[in-house]
């Protein structure tokens, strides 16, 4: 997604102007990522007199989405449009800069942190956030990145109202179809699992799902059939098929950025940047916000943007206080 607002553009040509007249390419913080945590972080820095670059490549993971919801003040808006407001306020801060670019490199030496982009330019700051995002791997099943994010949905919180009382399905297994279900149920009555391939329910959990009359459909599925996104039915390689509105699926991700594990961050299990309270890595100075370290929403990414640009500027306060 390009950036659109006359404001943002305004910052990029500045930014690209000072760039080449050889200005000076070291700040207090480099934000990765500038979509809603790395945009919430760099308002609350720029709120701080911090000189803030953020580096942004213009694809965030939502950009399928046509309206995003459970975010307060901004519910049905386009996710798009509300990046875009968010861009042009934050860049009313003269201290904040937006570059257009991918950081490819990142390394430390002595207090300072660098940062090379695919571009080539090279800029130093004190501390780096990333506010990178993931990378989701759209299963092999003919339809679905095309449904994705418009009738295949990750979250119910997010999306689950608008397809509330609809044909719903869940394509997983297990535990994270019964972890799905048990939210599911909640907004319809008429739930399937489609497992996609032996399903590997436990007897407790089949009768949990029985109870709740919520069907499992075992086998392996061939294609979603749909209409511009909105899906119409679902077919099994067997040949049979079912009516299908809406569908919960969590696709297998990673990040999305490869250089918070080359500086040494630590990971959790589910394969996002351990992170403390104020978002700082396990690497001192290199923090995380939004979905490479917390659940995926708009409203957790600016919360985490916002407490990751706070703990930043605590820290930058702090070592110039009891450095007198």
């Amino acid at each position: 997604m390009a950036f659109t607002s006359a404001a943002v553009a305004g910052a990029l040509l500045s930014f690209n102007r000072s760039d080449d007249a050889g200005a000076d390419n070291h700040f207090d913080v480099i934000i990765i990522g500038g979509s809603y945590g790395g945009l919430s972080a760099a308002m609350a820095l720029g709120r701080s007199l911090r000189r803030v670059l953020i580096i942004d490549g213009g694809k965030p993971c939502n950009r399928s989405t046509p309206h995003s919801h459970n975010f307060l003040t901004r519910d049905g808006e386009a996710p798009g449009a509300i990046a875009d407001k968010g861009r042009a306020q934050v860049l009313h801060y003269k201290t904040v800069q937006l570059m257009e670019d991918i950081a490819v490199k990142g390394s430390r030496s002595g207090a300072l942190f660098a940062i090379t982009t695919l571009s080539g330019k090279t800029f130093t700051g004190k501390k780096l956030l990333f506010a990178t995002g993931l990378k989701d791997f759209m299963p092999p099943v003919a339809g679905f990145s095309d449904c994705w994010g418009v009738s295949i949905l990750h979250c119910p919180y997010c999306h689950g109202y608008e397809v509330k009382g609809k044909k719903t399905g869940i394509l997983a297994n297990g535990e994270a179809a019964v972890h799905y279900a048990q939210l599911v149920t909640n907004l319809t009555t008429d739930l399937t699992i489609y497992t996609n391939e032996a399903a590997t329910f436990t007897p407790e959990q089949q009768q949990l799902l029985a109870r709740n009359n919520v069907r499992i459909v075992a086998g392996k599925v061939k294609a979603l059939i749909h209409q511009q996104g909105h899906l119409e039915k679902i077919v099994l390689e067997d040949g049979a098929s079912y009516p299908l509105h809406a569908l919960y699926n969590r696709p297998a991700y990673e990040q999305h950025c490869h250089i918070p594990a080359e500086l040494g961050c630590e990971f959790t299990d589910q394969g996002l940047i351990k992170v403390s309270s104020t978002q700082q890595t396990t690497i001192p100075g290199v923090y995380a916000c939004g979905d490479n370290s917390s659940m995926r929403s708009i409203a957790t990414a600016v919360y985490t943007g916002s407490m990751a640009g706070s703990g930043i500027n605590m820290d930058l306060c702090a070592a110039t206080f009891h450095s007198k």
